[in-house]
Formats: C-alpha cells, structure tokens, sequence
C-alpha cells in the first residue's frame, strides 16, 4: 500500500495542469556531442555561482567544448567565459574548501577536473594544487558528504577503455577520495558495475550509505544495484537485507513522497523506471504499476518500444504540497529494440499517491535524446523551472508558467566551515521532508534552496536536523526564499 500524508494542509485541489514556456533560444543551441563514450552523461550543473540568489547554469558537452551561462534575471542568460573543457560528461557543485563559493568537480572521459569558483563566476583548476586525484578513467557518477574538514568524494567509473577485451563485462573500478593531511588519497572502490549514478544520504533505515546505480548493458550477469555502508566501509548483501537487483541503471532520484521521513528511490533504466518505496523495517519494496511512475513506453504514442530513462529529479511543479516526478528519456544512439521518439515525462503527483503524465501539455515532451536536467527556479518567481542537455542537439530552458499555482518556501541552509551548504542535513516542513545532498540524478546535480510546494497554506512549519545532529525549529513565512543556520 502507498501510504498518505496526514495533515489536510499539504495540497489544494484547485491547483492547474502545469504549463511551461521555451525559452532554449537564450542558451545559444549548446549540445552534447561525440561518439560512443559520449552514449552516456551530458550532465547539468546548477549553482549560484556570483552570489546574487540567482541559479547559473553549467552543461557538459562532450566533444563540444563545456558551458556556463550566468543568470541576469527575467530569464536572461549570457555565456561565461569558462576553462576550455572538452570529454567533459557532467559536473556537481559542492564548497569543497569551505570558503562559501561553490566548487565544481567536472567529470570527464579522461583525467577529471576541480575547479575553484571565485565570486565573479570565474573558475580556476585547483586539481593538483588541492591535491585531488584526476584519475584518466570515464567517469560518469559522483557523490560527496561530509565527515572531515573537506569532503570525501566517491566517483563513479564506467567502461574501462584500456580492457582489450572489453567493452562487455569490462567495467571500470570506482573510486573514493579520501581527504588526508595534504591532498587527497583515492582508494579502489571494488567491483565497480559501470555506475551510472551515485548518492551518498540517508536509506530507509536512516543511515548514511552510498547507494550506486549500474549498467547492466556491460557488467551483463555479474554485476547488480550496490549499497556501500559509509560508516562500515563495506557493501552489503543479501545477509544485510539488501535483496540482489539487476537493471540498466542511469540515474537516481530520492524523495519522501509517502510523508514518512523515508525517501523512496527512483531508478531509471530501460523500460521500466522502477520506484522503490521506503518500508519501515528499512527495507525497500516495488511500487504497485498503478502508482504511474514506471513509464516504460513513450507516452505519446509514436512508438510502442521500451522507454530509455536517464535523469529523473523530484520536484513540486504546481505548488500543491506534492512531489513531481521529470524523467529524461531518449535512446543511447540507435539501439533498435528501444524507443527513438521518446518524450520526456512529467509526472504529476495526485492527493491519492499515484502520478499522471502531463509533459504534453506541459510542453516540455519533446523527444530528442535527453540526458542530464535540472528541476529549479531560474526567475524567482516560485515556480520550478526545466533545463534539458540533449544528446546531438540543443539544449531546452523552459519557464514554468502554470497559472494558479499554490504558495510555496525555499529554504536556503548555511553552517559554518567546513560544510557551508550543511550536506547531510535534514528537512521536514509541514509533513513533507527532504535531504541537502550531493550527487543522485544522471552525471548533474545542483547546490540551492530546498523547494517546498504548500497548496493553500501560508505558514510552513518544522524542523532542521542539521548534520552535526543539532535540531532547529522553524516557522517561516509562505512565498519567499530563507537562509537559515545552526543555532550558535
């Protein structure tokens, strides 16, 4: 059974289908180009990269040279100057030195890159100066959390190039870098299963791990779905609860959508995007086919074969107190057996639990081959906003423009150094709940505000579990963003 909020507070019956507006011609056409070490990534970064409040956009591109626009407001957009980075496959910002400006570690085909932001939105090469290790593998997922005074980071490898006889059952090792007095030691993360995706936050039984999603198109029969326990340093098995599962893995997207503190997990893949509902003994259980979210052939109806799923991302569209679901679809390149024109999903969430799609009307199905996205608001206005990476054509910026939407708060959740943007952090407010974390989605991720949608409701209430285990309480006013800290 899906189990309900609650409180009666938490969604409007009143609130209107979404509706977005193309506004792609403001980010110039970028692509994700390249040939078969391009198949996967194209990921999206977004950050506020100069301070003004204001969500900036980073793409990857492949063979094509990576982007960066600032944002100006009014959904304007200008290109950044921006190293000159080619093979890049995606990026996640993080404060990885604790100076308050976002970092950005760029993953490639080929040695990765950190980068420092400096307050203007400029970025410089910091790799061997901090010490971090590039590494000169594919890498295509990253995750990070705090247990020191920089990150560890846990990086995500895919096919190993160098194997002659791959690139079938020739997956590459993954990796965790671990901070040390000077610099960074990378310890082998084994076996790796060409990991599509990974996220470091709380599981259903509220401990920190890793989980890692796979590829299973070339780990073929040995490989399978991992969680690695951040405290025990160790897989689990089936011995731990932790059942064997095998799927095309792309990306991961975590929400409590069930009003229990629990996030369930979203996994795309091809075919079915399987969602997974927390449990309470801290297991995890298939959701029913009727909660609408496996999305498995195109909702349009041009073609019957198998969807190909890649990033998918949580969000409030409508502002009614209910989570959303976007999914990135579109074919590795030209497989026969898998859908060519497939749509994107929205996925709107109904006061019963279950999802209906709604990305046609939206307008946001187009069908090109989408790989990374983000979920944010990019004017201010309240309302999430879309950005799309396509695979061999032009990235999509869509304005949410739904009428009637509900109230809504953003909470903006600072601490001290080293860990400015408090990852690991913990939110419930008005009975919905949502983790500060990095990584998740496929080869993107962003730093920024929690969204909450609020329906009719003007006050948001509840607490922050912080990532030191302090509890602060908090009672906000509707419709505006909040910067909130630990108590002193």
């Amino acid at each position: 059974m899906i189990r309900r909020f609650t409180l009666c507070l938490l969604a409007s019956p009143a609130v209107a289908a979404p509706l977005f507006e193309d506004h792609s011609v403001a980010l110039g056409g970028h692509t994700y180009t390249g040939g078969w070490e391009q198949f996967v990534g194209g990921g999206v970064a977004v950050l506020d990269c100069n301070g003004d409040s204001l969500p900036d956009i980073f793409a990857a591109g492949g063979e094509t040279p990576a982007a960066l626009w600032r944002n100006l407001g009014g959904f304007d957009f200008q290109a950044a100057d921006f190293p000159v980075l080619t093979g890049v496959t995606g990026a996640y910002p993080l404060d990885i030195d604790g100076d308050d400006m976002l970092d950005l570690f760029v993953m490639r085909v080929g040695p990765n890159v950190v980068l420092q932001g400096q307050a203007d939105c400029s970025f410089t090469d910091v790799t061997d100066l901090w010490g971090i290790p590039a590494g000169d593998a594919w890498t295509t997922s990253f995750s990070a959390w705090w247990d020191a005074d920089r990150p560890t980071m846990a990086v995500g490898n895919y096919v190993d190039r160098a194997d002659p006889d791959g690139p079938f059952g020739a997956c590459d090792d993954n990796a965790i870098l671990i901070p040390q007095a000077e610099g960074y030691q990378s310890a082998a993360l084994q076996p790796g299963f060409c990991a599509l995706s990974m996220l470091a936050a709380r599981d259903a039984s509220g401990q920190h791990r890793l989980r890692i999603s796979n590829d299973r198109h070339y780990y073929l029969r040995d490989g399978a779905e991992q969680m690695w326990d951040i405290q025990q340093q160790r897989f689990l098995t089936e011995a731990d609860g932790w059942p064997r599962l095998s799927v095309w893995g792309m990306g991961i997207a975590s929400r409590d959508i069930t009003g229990d503190g629990r996030d369930e997990v979203v996994l795309t893949s091809m075919g079915d995007q399987l969602m997974q509902i927390a449990q309470a003994d801290g297991s995890y259980l298939a959701a029913p086919f009727s909660i609408g979210t496996y999305a498995q052939r195109p909702h349009t109806g041009e073609d019957g074969r198998p969807s190909t799923g890649w990033h998918a991302q949580f969000g409030d569209v409508d502002n009614d107190g209910l989570s959303d679901l976007f999914i990135a679809k579109g074919n590795v390149d030209q497989m026969p057996g898998l859908a060519m024109a497939d749509p994107n999903n929205l996925l709107v969430q109904l006061e019963d639990g279950t999802f209906v799609e709604t990305a046609s009307v939206a307008g946001v199905a187009t069908t090109e081959r989408s790989r990374g996205a983000a979920l944010a608001d990019f004017d201010l206005d309240g309302r999430l906003d879309l950005v799309v990476v396509n695979r061999r054509a032009p990235i999509e910026l869509y304005r949410n423009i739904t009428p009637a939407v509900g109230h809504w708060v953003a909470l903006d959740l600072r601490s001290p150094a080293p860990n400015t943007r408090a990852i690991g952090a913990l939110v419930t407010l008005n009975g919905q709940s949502q983790q500060v974390v990095v990584g998740g989605g496929h080869a993107g991720g962003q730093s920024g505000p929690l969204h909450f949608g609020l329906g009719d409701v003007t006050i948001a209430e509840g607490q922050v579990t912080w990532p030191d285990g302090q509890v602060t309480q908090v009672k906000v006013a509707a419709d505006a963003v909040h910067v909130l800290g630990p108590a002193p």
